[in-house]
């Protein structure tokens, strides 16, 4: 497969990952990080890091956007619940040791 292929392949797995996601706004933040150890935070947070590798300004905020679907703010308002105390302790017990 030559490079070019191979790119287009990612950013559209990419894509499609993301498209599940904002489907699957019932599955909290903290369930994917106690489950996978990665969570929409974490995409937003590769996907600054990608940008700065290419010299391209993104910040934090428009990366969520990116990855929310809308503004996190807004999405949180809508979709998020609180933790329980199980999902928490699961979090810190597996919490990896950066961000």
């Amino acid at each position: 497969m030559d490079k070019q292929t191979q790119l287009e392949l990612e950013a559209a797995t990419f894509r499609r990952l993301v498209e599940h996601l904002r489907e699957r706004s019932d599955v909290q933040n903290i369930d994917m990080m106690n489950l996978a150890g990665f969570c929409r935070n974490c995409l937003s947070k590769w996907y600054v890091a990608a940008a700065e590798e290419k010299k391209e300004v993104i910040d934090y905020g428009q990366a969520r956007e990116i990855v929310y679907g809308m503004p996190y703010d807004e999405w949180k308002a809508i979709h998020q619940t609180e933790a329980t105390a199980e999902q928490q302790a699961a979090f810190e017990k597996n919490k990896p040791a950066h961000d």
